[in-house]
């Protein structure tokens, strides 16, 4: 009975993540502490995309890749394997009786754990908590004081 126990949550928990999303999981997961290619945010995305056989748009504009289908943050549900990229945004939030503000001009992460509505875990590298190396950090929509942010869908390359 235990194991059908399991197998339920195991079933549960996969339900619905497309399995491009669960392949760019399973490639975070090997390169954690690592540096991917030059270190750049985009190189983590762009590395993960190509290890799932999804699609990756270079060359479609100038200063923003386009990592897969764009999606409506308050009306498309987000996985763990979507990407995020972060245009101008500015965070504020409170860690005890101190206000931190980050800022992220230009910036590529993948999710990797939705922990609940607008609130998930971040796979990314070129930070300031992991240098160069993929690393992993909270991230709270809740937070954002201004700029912009695409979520992406992968798919798979024609």
């Amino acid at each position: 009975m235990a194991h059908l126990s399991l197998l339920f949550i195991f079933v549960s928990w996969s339900y619905g993540i497309p399995d491009l999303n669960e392949k760019i999981i399973e490639y975070v997961d090997t390169v954690v502490g690592k540096k991917v290619a030059y270190g750049e945010c985009w190189d983590l995305a762009a590395a993960a995309l190509d290890h799932a056989g999804a699609y990756l748009d270079r060359g479609s504009q100038k200063s923003i890749y386009i990592f897969g289908k764009p999606l409506k943050y308050k009306k498309d549900q987000i996985f763990p394997g979507d990407i995020m990229q972060l245009e101008n945004v500015k965070l504020e939030y409170t860690v005890g009786n101190s206000i931190h503000t980050e800022t992220m001009l230009h910036h590529t992460a993948i999710i990797y754990k939705v922990m609940d509505s607008g609130h998930f875990q971040l796979a990314h590298q070129n930070t300031s908590f992991s240098g160069r190396k993929v690393g992993i950090s909270e991230f709270n929509m809740e937070h954002m004081k201004s700029g912009k942010i695409i979520f992406y869908r992968p798919y798979k390359k024609h």
